[in-house]
């Protein structure tokens, strides 16, 4: 991966560190929402919520549009597609880890 590519990858899983930005995205995903009607189901103020919201956005997770006086929400399928690809990468280099570990037991075990 290159130095953008490890960035980018930084920015997806800090923004997805966060209960409260999953559900979020969760939310977002299932459908277009104001970012008032999303702060509305948070125990937390709307300034808060909107700085959710702006992480997920600079993170490539969301986009956003006004309407009139909202901003709309909407989640990015493909940038989520992107985070499950990456968490691909690094199961198959773990399964890969753990094949050889097995692999080194067996045969120390047939030299006893």
């Amino acid at each position: 991966m290159t130095e953008s590519d490890e960035d980018r990858a930084d920015a997806l899983f800090h923004a997805l560190a966060d209960r409260t930005r999953r559900d979020i995205m969760r939310r977002v995903l299932a459908g277009e929402h104001s970012v008032s009607v999303l702060a509305a189901k948070y125990e937390m103020s709307f300034a808060a919520v909107q700085k959710h919201v702006a992480v997920l956005e600079k993170a490539g997770l969301i986009t956003k549009r006004r309407n009139g006086r909202e901003q709309l929400a909407s989640g990015d399928v493909e940038a989520v597609r992107s985070v499950a690809s990456m968490l691909t990468e690094l199961e198959q280099v773990w399964r890969g880890r753990i094949a050889r570990i097995d692999e080194l037991i067996a045969s120390d075990t047939k030299e006893d």
